[in-house]
């Protein structure tokens, strides 16, 4: 149970800050630039939902309240895997001991990525990021996501056996989601900008 009674702490104005485990690391630690990029990620999660609902959101209603209440179980997830991150895995731990992150929560976000992509046309180019307000933040999402990935597979490399891998595999599985519910944001497609190589050089050639 978490309470929160004072915001502000001073303990961290030494550029320290505590773990899960109890233990005190630089705020610069691979380990805190891990979880703490999941947070950024969390953090414009919230944007999305915010234009997913937005009145006037392109696509139906009935869309965007689902994209919307997808992402809000996505966010709780993140705070899992955050707290995963946050606390280091130790010898000898018991299952269950902890909160870890699950291979059903991976599992169920790869559910969600079939069944939405399931109603989606076949793409011939890449997408750029945009079209509808709500499409835009997924796609930001998506990318800060990504990052958080990245973050968490340096943290691996360097901390293997005190790192659960569910949580890349997690954030991978993440950010295809992402992707997929863009699209769907876009009108299941129809409204997705495609990437073509090139334009602009073929636009302003003097030929």
């Amino acid at each position: 149970m978490v309470k929160l009674t004072k915001i502000y702490t001073r303990s961290g104005d030494d550029g320290m800050t505590g773990l899960g485990s109890g233990s005190r690391v630089l705020k610069t630690s691979i380990r805190v630039e891990a979880y703490g990029s999941v947070d950024e990620a969390n953090a414009s999660l919230g944007v999305a939902i915010a234009a997913c609902e937005a009145p006037g959101a392109s696509g139906e209603v009935e869309t965007s309240k689902q994209l919307a209440s997808m992402l809000r179980a996505c966010q709780n997830d993140l705070f899992d895997v955050g707290a995963d991150l946050c606390t280091p895995i130790e010898a000898g731990e018991e299952a269950g001991s902890r909160l870890r992150v699950t291979k059903g929560q991976t599992t169920a976000l790869e559910r969600s990525i079939d069944g939405l992509n399931a109603r989606l046309g076949a793409l011939t180019s890449f997408v750029l990021p945009g079209g509808s307000g709500a499409a835009a933040a997924l796609h930001m999402a998506r990318t800060l996501t990504r990052r958080a990935e990245r973050a968490t597979v340096a943290l691996a490399q360097v901390e293997a056996d005190a790192t659960n891998p569910e949580t890349v595999r997690y954030l991978n599985r993440l950010s295809d989601l992402l992707f997929v519910m863009a699209r769907v944001a876009n009108r299941d497609g129809a409204d997705d900008v495609l990437w073509a190589p090139g334009k602009s050089q073929s636009e302003g050639s003097d030929d």
